[in-house]
C-alpha cells in the first residue's frame, strides 16, 4: 500500500489536498486512496504541514558523508573502508 510519495506526487499537490481535508472539503478515505498511504503515515505528514505550512516538503532528504573544511571527504570514506575490512579467524 505503500508508496514514495515524493516520486508521484509533487509538494504542491500534497498541500492542496492537506488544505481542502482542514476546510473538510475532502474525506479522510479519499486522500489515503489518492495517495496510497495508511492513516498513521497521513497523520505523520499531516502533523509536519501543519507545524509549517510554509517550508513543507515530501521531497526525500538524502544523507551526505560531511565534507572537511578544506572540501575533502575522501578520509572518511577510507576510514568507513578500512572499518568494514574482514578479520580472518583461525579455526582450530
Amino acid at each position: 500500500m505503500s508508496t514514495q510519495l515524493h516520486k508521484n506526487f509533487t509538494d504542491g499537490q500534497v498541500k492542496s489536498l492537506f488544505e481542502k481535508y482542514s476546510k473538510k472539503e475532502i474525506k479522510l478515505n479519499y486522500i489515503l486512496q489518492i495517495l496510497k498511504i495508511k492513516r498513521s503515515r497521513f497523520f505523520e505528514l499531516l502533523a509536519k504541514y501543519r507545524k509549517d505550512p510554509d517550508n513543507f516538503s515530501i521531497q526525500y532528504e538524502s544523507m551526505r558523508i560531511p565534507e572537511y573544511p578544506d572540501g575533502n571527504s575522501e578520509g572518511i570514506r577510507t576510514l568507513n573502508r578500512n572499518i568494514r575490512t574482514p578479520y580472518r579467524f583461525n579455526f582450530y
